[in-house]
């Protein structure tokens, strides 16, 4: 997240000295990429010479995670097709806990996240956000039966007794928080979530519908008890993610978001995609929807 430099006047006698000062910043690898000025490439430029950029993902399914030694998942799908059409084949993925995912693309540990992040006020701060990609609605995974009879975040609330699993970092932590939620369990995965409920350690574990409904599916401990859409004091809680860049990648975050147009723009595409990890034309957003609506808290 650097700024453009900038060019001052200095005395002859003193020009040797900055010449010399920034030979030896030029000399960084500038891992962070970002939109520098003089010789330094940006990320979108260094990506496409060398035909490779690099991907964070929060092992999340069906999201993105890694089979085999190879990525997969909707957002990898998504990815694999954006950033071949603007020429950059070579696709490599860092799994990383969800709360070391925005620290980590700060520091030019990778280029992009491709985790499906919903877009949050306090995000966009730290982070630019593509055009949004996927629209979000929330379950639980409780043992199979639903013992406690929940049906949404509202009566967890009500029940006081129950212990809740939440994703650190994650939407539906917040959530909890909002609702006053106190008897809460963090865990770093989704799959740690689903071993706390299957352990007995939870009695419920929050996250999005799409993500419990995939991983559950051949799990005869526990099941979804349907999606919903989370109400904070009356108002319905708009949930959609996209893809996270620095927040100086601007030539990145553009290209990035007219390949994606020509996918979100047609349902098809978008289905020939995602549709193979459970998303379906639900999941799609409405082409009113804006990152800077979501940014800046309009919705919900």
């Amino acid at each position: 997240m650097m700024s453009k430099r900038t060019t001052r006047t200095a005395l002859a006698t003193l020009g040797v000295l900055t010449l010399a000062l920034a030979g030896c910043a030029s000399g960084d690898n500038g891992s962070a990429g970002g939109d520098g000025g003089g010789d330094t490439q940006t990320t979108l430029e260094k990506a496409q010479e060398s035909g490779t950029i690099t991907l964070a993902v929060a092992s999340e399914r069906p999201y993105s995670w890694v089979e085999g030694g190879e990525p997969t998942g909707a957002t990898i799908a998504l990815h694999k097709q954006i950033f071949s059409n603007l020429g950059i084949d070579d696709i490599k993925v860092e799994e990383v806990e969800w709360n070391s995912l925005i620290p980590g693309l700060n520091a030019g540990r990778w280029d992009v996240i491709s985790a499906g992040m919903s877009i949050l006020p306090d995000r966009c701060e730290q982070a630019a956000f593509s055009d949004p990609e996927i629209m979000y609605t929330t379950t639980l995974a409780v043992p199979t039966g639903n013992p406690e009879s929940l049906s949404d975040l509202g009566s967890v609330a009500e029940s006081g007794d129950v212990t809740l699993a939440v994703q650190s970092g994650a939407i539906e932590e917040g959530y909890a928080d909002d609702l006053g939620i106190s008897d809460v369990i963090k865990v770093d995965s989704a799959t740690a979530g689903l071993e706390a409920v299957q352990s007995g350690r939870a009695d419920a574990f929050a996250l999005t519908a799409v993500s419990l409904n995939w991983m559950t599916q051949d799990n005869a401990d526990l099941e979804t008890t349907g999606a919903f859409v989370q109400e904070l004091d009356g108002v319905a809680q708009v949930g959609a993610g996209s893809t996270v860049f620095r927040q100086d990648d601007n030539d990145l975050l553009a290209a990035y978001n007219e390949e994606l147009a020509k996918i979100t723009g047609d349902e098809q595409a978008y289905l020939d995609l995602v549709e193979p990890f459970g998303f379906t034309a639900e999941n799609l957003p409405p082409a009113d929807l804006t990152t800077a609506q979501l940014c800046a808290g309009e919705l919900g």
